[in-house]
């Protein structure tokens, strides 16, 4: 083999400064580019792992959510409600065994079959069926039902099996806001005037004496007032209770002239 075809074997690819730069230029860049794109992989990877749904919080709250929960109705609908009606009552609770009679619970407007209960009377009946008896259990199985809602049902039910029981009226209505502030005129009446009022001593006029009012009357509710406010004659300014404010004192006044009207 002749000296120029083994050089030719040995022969570098590079030939110029310009291949030789490149291929330096290269051996930088590629290494770089590799490990730049294998941080962006991590990074993304770390991320996914981070914001997938399997492992965010709220999936993990929903994953350790047991598999029922209890949940308690509003048999009110979330709204204050007065007391049902004995009809009311019987077609959501009691008609389940007295409109057809089960466990021999005595069928609405049967009279022959109440007739007997009748004669216990509304009270003994009402008590029957609030505590329960035999099959019936108390309050008709609803523990919700008031005495008042329980006696309406008990009415209802003997009422239409001729018996002629009162059904008891709703409970008085609470004072409207207005009315809950003013004062009692007859409890301050009874604290602090009727040592004199009520016996007449000292010429004050007694409680409920029409003919000793009748004069004082005529001077109207204003000099009424007055009078009680300042004192007047034997009688002392508030009638000698010092902390009673003026709206109080005219409440007494306003108690004592009624009476007497």
């Amino acid at each position: 083999m002749s000296q120029n075809e083994h050089d030719t074997g040995h022969e570098s690819p590079i030939k110029t400064p310009k291949q030789l730069i490149t291929v330096i230029a290269l051996a930088f860049l590629v290494p770089v580019l590799v490990i730049v794109l294998l941080s962006q992989f991590f990074a993304n990877m770390r991320s996914v792992d981070r914001e997938s749904p399997a492992m965010a919080h709220e999936a993990m709250a929903k994953r350790l959510k047991p598999a029922g929960e209890l949940a308690f109705a509003d048999a009110g609908g979330g709204a204050a409600q007065g007391p049902k009606s004995g009809e009311e009552i019987y077609k959501a609770v009691c008609s389940a065994c007295h409109a057809s009679g089960a466990a021999g619970a005595p069928k609405l407007g049967d009279q022959a079959n109440w007739a007997p209960r009748l004669k216990e009377g509304q009270k003994m009946l009402v008590e029957t069926a609030i505590k329960g008896m035999g099959a019936m259990p108390a309050r008709g199985g609803s523990a919700a039902l008031s005495d008042l809602e329980m006696e309406r049902a008990v009415v209802h039910m003997a009422n239409s099996a001729g018996a002629k029981f009162k059904e008891p009226a709703a409970p008085a209505a609470a004072k409207s806001a207005a009315d809950a502030g003013k004062p009692d005129g007859k409890k301050i009446y009874d604290t602090t005037c009727t040592a004199c009022h009520s016996t007449g001593v000292a010429g004050a006029p007694k409680a409920g004496d029409k003919a000793a009012w009748a004069a004082r009357l005529k001077t109207g509710a204003n000099a009424l007032y007055a009078s009680a406010l300042a004192g007047k004659g034997a009688m002392p300014a508030k009638g000698g209770n010092f902390a009673l404010a003026d709206a109080d004192v005219k409440a007494a006044v306003d108690y004592l002239t009624g009476l007497a009207k």
